[in-house]
């Protein structure tokens, strides 16, 4: 699963695929999102879609937690019949997560295996969801915390993924018609969205490199 991305461009470039947003977070270029981290992420909030930094990783499900001392997140949702996660599709969790590549890593074929829309990483979004102020110990040195989480939605790999990563894909919008939907419209609408990119949608712009760029 998708556990490495990066976003390098800036709001204007966001702009051309969702414009209607205010801006609550100084946006700078992060060639290496992990897990935990805080990102820019457009979410729904009191009716104004908003740029926010929000920390990757929602909730994890009660039976994953048994015998655990903290709770890292969960970063990619897929079974969006679960009660755990149908609590955070309405339109008011969800939310627009920026990337220019993202990374899933194959040992075989070199390590981080990074996909793009072209060599130029153009801006586009992952379909994510988000919840306020979850209180959590993700990390023990910490202790509890009060954070704002999100993640995104996967699902079947094209077949450019597929070779590297044959079980998922992230949900990824290219339109602005497809993040309009997402950001307004029922779930019985927006689920639709759930799905493969066509193949040859993407393609392989990096193999085998960190995330500030070295060997």
């Amino acid at each position: 699963m998708c556990n490495l991305y990066s976003h390098t461009r800036n709001v204007e470039a966001m702009r051309r695929l969702f414009a209607g947003f205010d801006v609550a977070a100084q946006i700078v270029p992060q060639p290496g999102i992990f897990p935990d981290y805080a990102a820019p992420v457009i979410r729904n909030e009191g009716g104004t879609p908003t740029l926010a930094l929000t920390r990757w990783g929602l909730p994890s499900p009660v039976f994953a937690l048994e015998g655990k001392k903290t709770d890292p997140g969960v970063t990619n949702v897929r079974n969006t019949k679960s009660p755990h996660w149908r609590r955070w599709l309405g339109i008011q969790n969800r939310c627009l997560v920026p990337f220019t590549s993202f990374s899933e890593f194959n040992k075989a074929e070199g390590g981080d295996i990074w996909f793009a829309f072209g060599e130029d990483r153009p801006t586009a979004f992952f379909a994510g969801i988000w919840t306020p102020q979850w209180t959590s110990v993700r990390k023990l040195k910490e202790g509890p915390v009060s954070s704002d989480l999100y993640a995104f939605l996967t699902t079947d790999p094209n077949a450019e993924v597929q070779a590297i990563h044959p079980k998922a894909m992230p949900v990824i919008l290219t339109t602005p018609e497809a993040c309009e939907t997402w950001m307004t419209a029922p779930w019985e609408y927006a689920s639709a969205l759930q799905r493969p990119l066509p193949d040859g949608a993407l393609r392989i712009v990096a193999r085998g490199v960190k995330q500030d760029g070295s060997k």
